[in-house]
């Protein structure tokens, strides 16, 4: 079960405009401006999307009746067409066996209908999960892997829950989809809340200048991820989504990450690593052609994601953004740049 969390700063923010107005002057709803919703205790969030931190518009809460839903899609040729990346708030690509990757789709301002192929969730998840509070949607997963996931007090749907379908025209185990209007009936909150932001959102004027950037490769091994920045957004140059359902990047965000054993391995008897998302390390933020250096900071599992540049605090402008968990053994991992 979620509560309603608010932001350390948006406290503090709240408490300087009730001493600044006096306790008797109070302000009528039509004063308080689109810019703010009232949630539990009296607090006033700003309304953005936790995903996204792009502004709630019209009528819409950003506290809403379920969970950030994470949908595990297989990231291979095998999945091609994916469906429902076009409708996500936001994706995390992450190392699996043999050198591939998979993706964490998270969805939350928008569900859509059927996502896919829905494969199993891995020991990296939970760091990658953990923060949004999210429920996953996932095939499976290892017997130690579901043992982790359950200890860290993840909740997940799986295969055999609403909304699973098996599709006839496609192979297993690259046929199993979700419908995720029906999954989603299957999540419990106590109310409606909203979750914290996942990244530290801000605009794209407070960017430091950075280099020129329009192209880069993540790599993973036997999988490379290219970009190509388009004068609008970053295009995923072989990206397994149906036509017409491709993920918008605003930002492209590569963490580069320490990567372990999970410790068995899969039918095929690759060795299953499991990315170590929390401490810190090096992060570069592709926005609008170009790029800026950092690092990340992540001081355990179930917390938000801080960056840094030396000359301080570093936001992601709000949008669309892809994460790239690019490990920094060189021998799996490598990011190349293109001007």
């Amino acid at each position: 079960m979620r509560r309603a969390r608010v932001l350390a700063s948006t406290v503090v923010a709240a408490s300087l405009v009730l001493s600044a107005c006096g306790g008797d002057d109070k302000k009528s709803d039509d004063e308080k401006g689109p810019g703010a919703q009232e949630i539990a205790g009296g607090s006033v969030l700003d309304a953005t999307w936790p995903l996204t931190g792009l502004p709630v518009k019209g009528e819409q809460s950003a506290a809403q009746e379920h969970p950030v839903i994470v949908a595990k899609i297989d990231n291979t040729a095998s999945s091609s067409p994916q469906q429902g990346l076009g409708s996500a708030d936001l994706v995390v690509e992450e190392l699996v066996e043999g050198g591939v990757t998979r993706l964490a789709v998270m969805f939350y301002s928008k569900i859509p209908g059927e996502v896919g192929p829905v494969r199993s969730m891995r020991a990296s998840d939970i760091g990658i999960v953990k923060p949004t509070g999210a429920t996953v949607v996932t095939s499976g997963a290892a017997g130690v892997t579901i043992g982790r996931i359950n200890k860290a007090g993840i909740k997940f749907i799986q295969e055999g829950g609403p909304g699973f379908s098996r599709n006839s025209s496609r192979s297993a185990p690259y046929n199993l989809f979700a419908n995720l209007k029906q999954t989603v009936k299957a999540t419990e909150v106590d109310e409606a809340a909203r979750p914290d932001d996942y990244l530290p959102w801000g605009e794209a004027a407070d960017l430091p200048q950075g280099q020129p950037a329009k192209t880069l490769a993540a790599s993973f091994g036997s999988h490379t991820t290219n970009w190509t920045y388009d004068g609008k957004k970053y295009v995923n140059e072989n990206t397994f989504a149906a036509e017409g359902d491709e993920f918008p990047a605003d930002t492209v965000l590569v963490l580069r990450v320490k990567v372990g054993d999970a410790g068995y391995t899969d039918p095929a008897g690759n060795p299953v690593p499991e990315t170590k998302f929390e401490g810190r390390g090096q992060a570069l933020l592709f926005h609008a052609g170009r790029l800026v250096r950092g690092t990340w900071t992540k001081k355990g599992v179930g917390d938000t994601v801080s960056l840094a540049t030396k000359a301080g605090e570093l936001t992601v402008p709000a949008g669309k953004t892809w994460i790239e968990l690019v490990p920094v053994d060189a021998a799996n991992g490598d990011v190349t740049v293109g001007q």
